[in-house]
């Protein structure tokens, strides 16, 4: 007897982004090409990539809210200093920000929508000089949020804020909370709480 197992509706959805057909005149040429000459921050209706988006708790609900931030591509550049020093102590290019890409996106976002709550966020796509990051949000005053059992834990007040605080998936990777055991004793519960211990 031979069994064999039907793909979900999601399967071929997510083996479709995996693919990452960005040739000439496809749908995600076009999708990056208005992302980039749109605003920094735009509200779009439903997840680019639905599949990942209901992997990191998106949910085709009210009180859900879905947009696209730019970030740029490569390491900072700060301006040349006038005074004199060495070449090597100029510190102008090569500059790598303590925060990931990612986790800045979300910043953004949410100081752009002050009202919602960042849930997560996932990377669409990029192009010379930018990433996009799909972010998901969610309307901690919401009347559907507030009595769904699987989310309004977002409603308690120590979830306030939570993206300047470092508690999204972005945050707690680029603060190694992901790391745990030997070698790891001083990022709990956190570096600065850390640094003046002997």
């Amino acid at each position: 007897m031979i069994i064999t197992m039907v793909k979900s509706g999601y399967a071929y959805i997510k083996e479709t982004f995996q693919q990452h057909d960005t040739s000439h005149n496809s749908e995600s040429w076009k999708r990056l090409i208005k992302f980039r000459h749109g605003p920094t921050t735009v509200r779009v209706e439903k997840p680019t990539n639905l599949p990942r988006a209901r992997e990191v708790g998106y949910k085709a609900k009210q009180g859900y809210v879905v947009a696209v931030t730019k970030v740029r591509r490569g390491t900072m550049h700060k301006i040349r200093p006038k005074m004199g020093r060495k070449a090597g102590n100029l510190a102008v290019s090569k500059i790598t920000p303590k925060k990931s890409l990612r986790w800045i996106a979300e910043e953004r976002t949410a100081k752009k929508y002050p009202n919602l709550e960042v849930l997560n966020s996932y990377k669409i796509g990029s192009d010379g000089q930018s990433h996009f990051i799909e972010v998901i949000m969610v309307d901690p005053s919401h009347p559907v949020i507030a009595s769904d059992s699987k989310i309004n834990w977002i409603c308690k007040p120590n979830n306030t804020r939570r993206v300047y605080r470092g508690l999204t998936s972005a945050g707690k990777k680029t603060r190694g909370l992901r790391n745990k055991g030997h070698g790891a004793e001083k990022i709990r519960p956190s570096l600065r709480a850390n640094r003046n211990l002997r």
